[in-house]
């Protein structure tokens, strides 16, 4: 009887056991006893729940990096498109509220601050190395590759293209410290030049200045070029606003034949020229392109001429889905090539012929980089620049 009892006993056992088993299996742990089970708030029971919590698809890693990537793309996008109005909208709506004394000092301050961006602005290196610029980089990914070392006792004009629909590469690799542009050319501080109108808007001209973004016109070049000392390297999106209403995806073409100032700017100032191409710029987004002579084609102008940009009609992915149209621009490959500095003599007043002559150098060393290049990134070798 004993020996029954003995065995009997040895079963459930075994049973306890194998059922322990099965449920440490199933639960990825231990599992809890009865009366630990009973008692809600206990340390094993908290792990267990976030062990399922982190088991969820929702939360898995690279999804949720994926979804902050697109997040920080779309927090520029709509930045660079409605930031500045909103802020306006805004503060004139606090004049009318009991709030009203906020405003007036914003704006008291904006007025004596008005010039400050013509001399350089207010680079932040602490805005330049924000977590999101990485998470911005890393969505399309945007690479910064450099051919040369630049000089410190020299100040550059960089001339960037293509302009694509909204510069996306400009502003992550010179903008920003997300490529390391501040490691690649050390002691070279990089500005890019953008409308002049963007600096008019509260708020949005606070956030373009931390990152060292300057309005493109001739006080704010001469002033960067002569009282700013030497190594400083101004980006200037060379096509602008016409370039633009031409981009399009497998579209190699730069608006640049006609467009000799910034050549002559450097001759002013003796401020070596560098071509930069950025493999990848036109293929973020799909625009719809309006012929010449067409009533689309007439509104684009015009807006171009009185205002300073050209209104495009372009789409690229939703926020939560690549199959649907959205803001958020498509993740395609931006990479941003440095080409070789070309020295450039200072000359108060340059000719017409000088202008001409480092123009055509500028033009044929940017063909050059394009064509030592393209193949690297997915271009045919029979791929040609369009220069117009």
């Amino acid at each position: 009887m004993k020996t029954l009892i003995a065995a009997y006993s040895g079963v459930l056992r075994g049973e306890r056991r194998a059922e322990a088993a099965r449920s440490k299996n199933s639960n990825g742990g231990p599992a809890l006893s009865r009366e630990g089970s009973r008692r809600w708030g206990t340390g094993s029971s908290i792990l267990a729940a976030l062990q399922d919590l982190f088991s969820v698809s929702w939360l898995n890693r690279s999804k949720v990096e994926k979804q902050l990537q697109v997040i920080s793309v779309l927090q520029w996008v709509l930045s660079f498109l409605v930031l500045g109005v909103v802020c306006s909208i805004i503060l004139m709506y606090t004049f009318c509220t009991d709030c009203w004394l906020i405003a007036v000092l914003y704006f008291t301050w904006l007025a004596f601050d008005w010039n400050t961006p013509k001399k350089g602005g207010r680079r932040s290196q602490w805005v330049r190395n924000w977590a999101v610029w990485r998470y911005f980089r890393d969505y399309f990914p945007i690479q910064l590759v450099k051919t040369h070392n630049l000089l410190t006792t020299r100040n550059y004009i960089f001339g960037y293209h293509p302009h694509g629909i909204m510069g996306l590469g400009a502003f992550c690799n010179f903008s920003t410290e997300a490529t390391e542009v501040s490691k690649k050319f050390p002691g070279i501080r990089p500005y890019l030049a953008t409308l002049a109108g963007n600096f008019r808007f509260p708020v949005l001209r606070e956030y373009l200045m931390s990152g060292g973004i300057c309005p493109v016109n001739r006080d704010t070049i001469d002033y960067l070029l002569s009282k700013n000392g030497s190594g400083n390297a101004i980006i200037i999106v060379v096509g602008g606003a016409a370039e633009s209403l031409s981009s399009m995806p497998g579209k190699n073409a730069v608006t640049l034949r006609n467009r000799k100032g910034f050549v002559k700017l450097a001759l002013r100032h003796g401020a070596d020229l560098v071509p930069i191409y950025s493999f990848g710029e036109n293929e973020v987004y799909q625009q719809v392109i309006f012929e010449e002579g067409s009533w689309g084609r007439w509104v684009q102008k015009k807006f171009q001429k009185y205002i300073g940009f050209a209104p495009c009609i372009f789409h690229g992915r939703g926020l939560f889905s690549a199959d649907t149209w959205g803001l958020v621009p498509y993740s395609k490959p931006i990479t941003t090539v440095v080409g070789e500095p070309i020295t450039v003599p200072k000359l108060e007043r340059p000719t017409q012929q000088d202008i001409d002559l480092y123009h055509a150098m500028y033009v044929e060393a940017l063909v050059k980089l394009f064509d030592k290049h393209k193949t690297k990134f997915g271009l045919p070798e029979t791929e040609v620049l369009e220069v117009n």
